[in-house]
């Protein structure tokens, strides 16, 4: 069981409703919200105030530690600062919540700034861990701002499945069309997500899809990096501070091999169960029947002397082999086959 990690008390929300966190529990009984699909069914949490508990998981360092000591504790203020205002500016919004720490650094500053006229929404779909899922809820609770779970299929997605280049465009596109139905229903002024200004240099159609719906990313509009990101979650107090990147399971799977849900929940499972082993930062890409591990350079001795235990835990989640990728761990590693990029009309 994770720890309980309670919230300082200038984190906690004085209009806080426990009614207006949506998890998964007992099956929401009313109407569906209008603009979206039948299957987009949500799930209400019963009425108990969680403002006092967040998950706290342990990603490595210890969440009391001090901000990055390369960025100044001035810096970050003003970080702070600007990123609260740059929201503030926007009256209400919703934001997409994925549990990521730049999304809950978005959801905490928004809180900072808004209060009460912020709403956090995750997707629950077949991309998307067990883990995440209760770490957002935990997140949303302790920075008091309303959650809610929106449920679908994000292989019913037209084009996703196949797996073309720009995946992430049919994916986006699909979460920014829900979050906007959301926002224009119940006249909240902004869509937000976490785009930080690391993202401008890797290949990101998702992007495309956030322009499109005029998704605002602040941490992208104001130049905030990744690193600055971290520095201003242990500011705020978030406990996902150091919680490794967790791109969404379909990631793993190289471009042109089709998506099915067997291949996501083996993933999955692989990836947990190598966490469970030790392993912090990590990814499983998919290759049929081989798993292809990348761990940081410096794990790789551990991961040789426990090849019996990853052998047997790949084995168990469905691979027939494990393979130590020697070239370590890298977010993106599949984009490296992209040479020339042709986005398919949409």
């Amino acid at each position: 069981m994770p720890e309980v990690w309670r919230v300082p008390a200038s984190r906690k929300s004085h209009n806080f409703n426990p009614l207006n966190t949506i998890v998964r529990g007992d099956a929401y009984d009313g109407p569906l919200r209008t603009g979206l699909a039948d299957k987009d069914r949500l799930q209400r949490r019963p009425a108990v105030d969680c403002r006092y508990r967040v998950l706290y998981y342990r990603f490595g360092k210890d969440m009391k530690t001090a901000p990055n000591a390369a960025i100044e504790a001035a810096d970050v203020d003003e970080l702070r600062a600007r990123l609260e205002r740059q929201i503030a500016s926007y009256g209400s919004v919703v934001i997409g919540f994925s549990a990521g720490v730049d999304s809950s650094v978005v959801a905490a500053a928004a809180a900072a700034a808004l209060g009460a006229n912020v709403l956090a929404v995750t997707a629950v779909t077949e991309t998307i861990t067990r883990e995440d899922q209760e770490l957002a809820t935990g997140i949303a609770c302790g920075l008091g701002i309303a959650h809610e779970l929106i449920a679908y299929n994000e292989l019913d997605i037209p084009n996703y499945s196949l797996n073309p280049a720009n995946r992430c465009y049919y994916c986006k596109d699909a979460l920014y069309a829900r979050l906007a139905a959301i926002a224009t229903e119940r006249g909240i002024s902004a869509v937000l997500d976490g785009s930080n200004a690391d993202d401008a240099g890797d290949y990101r159609p998702g992007r495309t899809a956030a322009a499109e719906r005029a998704v605002r990313s602040p941490l992208l509009e104001l130049g905030i990096t990744k690193a600055q990101v971290r520095s201003l979650a242990t500011v705020y107090g978030l406990p996902n501070h150091d919680k490794p990147s967790a791109p969404c399971l379909s990631s793993r799977v190289p471009y042109g091999t089709q998506i099915t849900r067997e291949i996501l929940e083996r993933i999955a499972a692989a990836e947990r169960a190598l966490r469970d082993l030790g392993f912090r930062e990590l990814r499983v890409r998919h290759h049929d029947d081989v798993g292809r591990i990348e761990v940081p350079r410096d794990e790789f001795s551990r991961a040789v002397e426990m090849a019996d235990a990853i052998d047997a835990a790949m084995r168990h989640a469905g691979y027939r082999y494990a393979a130590l990728d020697l070239r370590g761990f890298r977010s993106g590693s599949l984009n490296e086959v992209l040479t020339q990029i042709e986005l398919p009309a949409v």
